[in-house]
């Protein structure tokens, strides 16, 4: 397990690689055939299709994810005390996550669904720790011999594919920070992949 922490450590310093769509599409097959199928696809969707951190995922209860009636909602609420620096937001469900999150609910035991109750939880019921959430990461990358990526490759692949995208959603990078729950726009930049093709068109454009 400290090997792993140290691994994750380590990928933060030197920025944990994005996942193309060909990765993407390898971690969500190799999760169809592991003993927890609903539970590791809901993992793989938090971090790729949320961007949410190691430690987020192992504290998100259901009452963050479910609306007044009890409906899986159309907008994920993020308390403060779960997020690093207290970076509480709200982050709308994508469509692929809001359907993973609700069959996974469906396949829990109704003592399961308290607005308490973790959304991922352990082999044994209970919540999964943070480090347990990185490793769970580390041993699926090792195993799929995905080189550079760790716990973070997720939510770095979705802050790069958001700022990619928002110009075609009228938003800014302001929007983008906000997903994130980051403190500074300046952070958010770090995260986020340069694509030289793109930059070509760019400049010439101008």
């Amino acid at each position: 397990m400290l090997r792993a922490i140290l691994l994750e450590i380590v990928m933060l310093g030197r920025q944990a690689k994005t996942l193309s769509l060909s990765m993407q599409a390898r971690l969500l097959t190799r999760v169809r055939d592991s003993p927890w199928p609903a539970r590791d696809r809901v993992i793989v969707l938090l971090s790729m299709r949320a961007g949410l951190r190691a430690g987020e995922i192992a504290q998100l209860t259901w009452g963050m994810v479910l609306n007044a009636e009890g409906a899986i909602a159309e907008v994920m609420s993020l308390p403060g005390q779960i997020a690093k620096y207290r970076s509480g937001r709200r982050i709308p469900l994508h469509r692929d996550l809001r359907y993973a999150l609700r069959i996974l609910y469906r396949t829990l035991p109704v003592a399961a669904h308290g607005p308490h109750a973790p959304v991922v939880r352990s082999a044994r019921g209970s919540a999964m720790r943070p480090n347990s959430i990185v490793n769970w990461f580390t041993d699926l990358y090792r195993e799929l011999k995905l080189e550079g990526c760790s716990s973070h490759s997720g939510r770095r692949t979705f802050i790069t594919n958001a700022a990619r995208k928002v110009h075609q959603a009228g938003a800014s990078l302001r929007d983008v920070q906000m997903l994130a729950g980051h403190r500074s726009i300046e952070t958010t930049q770090r995260y986020i992949d340069g694509d030289s093709a793109a930059q070509r068109k760019l400049v010439g454009l101008i």
